[in-house]
């Protein structure tokens, strides 16, 4: 994606406004713009926007309205609005917004567009860096974050487990990293959860695995769901649960979304990226109720829910990263509507024991406008797991604390890692926000990446 960050003398400038500052700004501007903003009704309210004339009819400033310092409901990315409201320029912040690092990526943010199957024109705008914003480090976020929102946005037919490993490849192509990917009898063999959930589908199911970075550095794993399409299984969701299961392979778009950033960074990092790429479907030979498979780890899991897929491809997954004693262990995925329930579609749960990870992720969460809430994994919930016929059970009955029990599954399949970290993300933006279009949407990657940034820079 093409840079909006570009040098000019004659940028347009865009002043940011606050209800409390109006009069103050208002009393600055030229008398005809002054008069111009009261004949518009301009107020400053969050988001009103305003192009003021020039006298040869040109635009000689933007108004943008940001919620009042310290307004507990301020949205620091409401700058990424503007992209769609200006016309076609190249433009600079006049004074600085709450935030200016963030306001600039919010700006990159607002210009996304998915235009695979309509025509969509990226809106014509430039940005001037900020005086202190890293125009290169805000591009690298921002690409990696529409990446993930592209392969989130693509439906299904067109986003296969094929289709998503070839992304994944092609990802490693570019930064000169290695691919492997495991499919059929071998899988089968050595991942029997991945392939239990996938084998009802005519799209065969896989394990792609990328590595890049040098060997003598810390070991970071990434561990992204890839549930390309979920139709429940068995336990057949609703139509309405349907609907945007395109999104299910959420994890494994932000896991790639992460891993670029990272390699695009160069961070003193060996990093691998595991992502079980499966499709979740109904046929005769679809995974049932009560079934039981011995996982990887040899932990045998029974059944509770053919719905419950998710977190038992990852299981498979982070066994096998497990096996390497990595540093630091990571998973993503889109697992749980209990996460949901709880906390809403903009605010993902993270789950870990390590408390200097917990504290560095919560405060680079709030940093980043990336926000994350820490959940704990209670051990008195783990005997909910127990099976009468298996190890455990991928569903326990009740439906209790869902989100708690998901992480507490998969934490049986890490043992030797020195961190682990697992995000129950949403990955949908359900209404359009200021840079956050409906649709697909990058979730934890940009706070976990402010971590590893600050770890192995």
């Amino acid at each position: 994606m093409p840079s909006v960050f570009e040098t000019s003398s004659t940028a347009i400038p865009i002043t940011f406004v606050t209800k409390s500052g109006w009069d103050a700004v208002r009393e600055s501007l030229p008398p005809a713009q002054r008069q111009y903003a009261a004949a518009s009704a301009y107020s400053a309210k969050p988001g009103g926007y305003l192009a003021l004339p020039a006298p040869d009819g040109t635009i000689a400033q933007v108004l943008f309205g940001l919620e009042d310092e310290g307004a507990s409901s301020r949205d620091l990315f409401r700058p990424g609005a503007l992209p769609g409201l200006l016309p076609p320029g190249t433009y600079r912040f006049a004074n600085a917004p709450h935030d200016a690092r963030l306001a600039a990526l919010a700006f990159a943010l607002g210009t996304y567009r998915f235009a695979r199957y309509r025509k969509a024109d990226r809106p014509e705008v430039r940005l001037v860096p900020p005086d202190g914003v890293d125009a290169a480090e805000i591009d690298r976020i921002a690409n990696a974050a529409m990446l993930a929102r592209d392969l989130i946005n693509t439906p299904s037919n067109d986003m296969g487990p094929e289709e998503l490993a070839a992304a994944a490849q092609a990802l490693a192509a570019e930064f000169g990293a290695s691919f492997a990917c495991t499919i059929g009898e071998e899988l089968e063999t050595n991942f029997p959860l991945i392939h239990a959930v996938g084998m009802a589908s005519d799209r065969a199911p896989r394990l792609i695995d990328i590595g890049w970075g040098d060997p003598a550095h810390p070991k970071v794993t990434l561990v992204g769901k890839g549930v390309c399409f979920d139709t429940g299984g068995l336990d057949l969701k609703p139509s309405s649960g349907m609907l945007i299961m395109k999104k299910d392979m959420g994890g494994a778009a932000n896991v790639l979304a992460l891993a670029r950033m990272v390699m695009d960074a160069k961070l003193k990092v060996r990093l691998r990226v595991l992502i079980p790429a499966v499709e979740n479907a109904v046929a005769g030979n679809a995974f049932r109720p009560l079934d039981i498979f011995t996982s990887r780890k040899g932990i045998t899991v029974e059944i509770g829910n053919t719905d419950a897929e998710g977190r038992l491809v990852l299981a498979d997954a982070l066994a096998l990263a497990d096996e390497e004693k990595p540093d630091l262990l990571i998973d993503l995925g889109t697992l749980t509507g209990a996460a949901r329930v709880a906390l809403g579609p903009d605010l993902p749960p993270f789950y870990t024991n390590d408390e200097t990870l917990a504290a560095d992720v919560a405060r680079c969460a709030a940093k980043e406008n990336d926000p994350l809430w820490r959940m704990p994994l209670w051990p008195p919930y783990d005997a909910w797991l127990d099976s009468k016929t298996a190890t455990i059970t991928n569903a326990p009955s009740g439906g209790f604390a869902g989100s708690i029990t998901c992480a507490l599954f998969l934490q049986r399949f890490v043992e030797h890692a020195g961190s682990w970290l697992h995000v129950d993300i949403y990955g949908w933006t359900p209404s359009a926000k200021p840079a956050r279009p409906e649709g697909g949407e990058c979730q934890a990657a940009r706070a976990i990446y402010k971590v590893l940034s600050e770890r192995y820079a």
